[in-house]
């Protein structure tokens, strides 16, 4: 990664190094070695760690009681273009020291909205001329790129499933827009989360229309992605409440039956959030071996919330249990592919200070590539694989095999069960053994 010349902001902080998990040094990865070779790509390559630029450089501690706590000291001046450019080189900044290898953002979260479409569209094309010379000058990539359509006050009722056609020809120009400056950027993906492409109450709401519109417009992204030659992966990012009472894009199962119905299945993937997925009452597993299993997994927004709050609480994950489970079915789909894992996730609102930023990072680094690594040692060692295997083993051969290819049906299945099988012989699951065996896994470690 190429160093930037630009002013320091994080001057007492020094790029962050791996001393493995000895080391006591606060500042310094124990887990996460960006430069180690496995299976013939580096750490770096294998995890492709992102940076939320709304929440690592935009987010001010704010919450439903009270204002921000965080006030960061780039954050002064007149002119909205200028601060922005100033809190973009402060980013970059970060994403090297911390050797974060790509960076995400929706287009309000790095410029400023102007008084008229016209005017926020110059204003975003200074700073991604900004972003893209800091771009070349770190070696730093855009992972994707998205528009924000539930800020501002004119999506009070969504955008594209918004009852009123103005809006949605404002999203429509504004995702336009987006999606040039990701392309201009290099983006590898562009993400579609509807933030408010849902309901409150069914009783001003005309549900199909609303969900016709929703692939409309997700078609008509499709068809300018086509014109201007962007090739990069869309992502949808699933999502079952808040702020929304429900929201079309609940979970995996519901985005995949939807894109389905409206013959857009093709084009997308999913971008899955730890606390989305929780939100909708599943595991982050759960939601990725649904994607994995239709053959849409993208990306990851690495985060979680606390199960005692209930709500979207976006904290760093730390937990290596749970993500060694979300890994493994990464890891066997083949990986992530042009995604990654975006760290979607905020200091808590008194975590003030400059290096708080670089603790909650190292941590969320360093519990996903102790995860990468435990992962690649269960698969490895196949116990788990394998007693899967043999609980479906019955289905690869004789009967059981006619029945996955489609060569018996129900009258040939009861003429083999009253002449030849009887009563099925109930079989353990061994789910408190297999429990044990993957805390093993979990509390040895690698």
């Amino acid at each position: 990664m190429k160093k930037s010349k630009s002013k320091s902001h994080f001057s007492g902080i020094d790029t962050i190094a791996y001393e493995g998990p000895r080391s006591e040094n606060a500042l310094s990865f124990k887990h996460y070695n960006p430069d180690e070779v496995i299976d013939g790509k580096t750490m770096s390559e294998h995890l492709r760690f992102g940076i939320a630029y709304w929440h690592a450089f935009r987010g001010t501690g704010a919450d439903p009681f009270g204002p921000g706590t965080i006030v960061r000291p780039w954050e002064s001046g007149k002119d909205p273009v200028s601060v922005a450019k100033v809190r973009m080189d402060a980013a970059f900044e970060f994403f090297q020291k911390i050797r974060a290898p790509f960076w995400c953002f929706h287009d309000r979260d790095i410029a400023p909205e102007g008084k008229t479409l016209a005017e926020s569209n110059k204003y975003l094309d200074a700073i991604v001329a900004h972003a893209k010379d800091l771009q070349k000058a770190t070696g730093v990539k855009l992972l994707w790129g998205t528009a924000n359509l539930f800020s501002n006050p004119r999506f009070l009722a969504g955008a594209s499933t918004n009852p009123d056609a103005h809006v949605f020809a404002y999203a429509a120009a504004q995702v336009k827009k987006a999606m040039e400056a990701t392309l201009e950027l290099g983006g590898e993906n562009y993400v579609f989360w509807g933030g408010r492409e849902g309901y409150e109450t069914l009783l001003n709401t005309n549900l199909k229309r609303e969900q016709d519109h929703l692939a409309r417009f997700l078609g008509m992204a499709v068809d300018y992605a086509k014109e201007i030659g962007f090739k990069g992966q869309f992502l949808i990012e699933p999502k079952p409440k808040e702020p929304t009472k429900h929201q079309y894009d609940f979970d995996c199962a519901t985005c995949i039956g939807f894109l389905k119905t409206y013959g857009l299945a093709k084009h997308f993937k999913f971008n899955i959030e730890t606390n989305h997925a929780t939100l909708a009452g599943h595991s982050f597993q759960h939601e990725i071996e649904v994607a994995a299993a239709a053959g849409m997994l993208g990306s990851i927004d690495a985060n979680t919330g606390d199960p005692l709050l209930g709500w979207d609480t976006d904290q760093f994950n730390t937990d290596a249990r749970e993500l060694t489970l979300a890994m493994i079915p990464i890891l066997n789909a083949g990986g992530l592919g042009s995604g990654g894992f975006n760290f979607d996730a905020k200091l808590r609102r008194p975590s003030i200070d400059l290096d708080d930023l670089f603790h909650a990072h190292i941590g969320g680094m360093d519990a996903y590539a102790l995860a990468f690594k435990l992962a690649r040692k269960i698969i490895a060692e196949g116990k788990l694989q394998k007693f899967v295997d043999d609980r479906y083993s019955s289905f690869d051969t004789g009967y059981g095999k006619d029945i996955e290819k489609g060569k018996v049906g129900f009258k040939e299945l009861e003429k083999l069960v009253l002449t030849k099988l009887g009563e099925p012989t109930p079989k353990s699951g061994k789910q408190e053994y297999l429990e044990n065996l993957f805390a093993q896994y979990v509390a040895n470690g690698v």
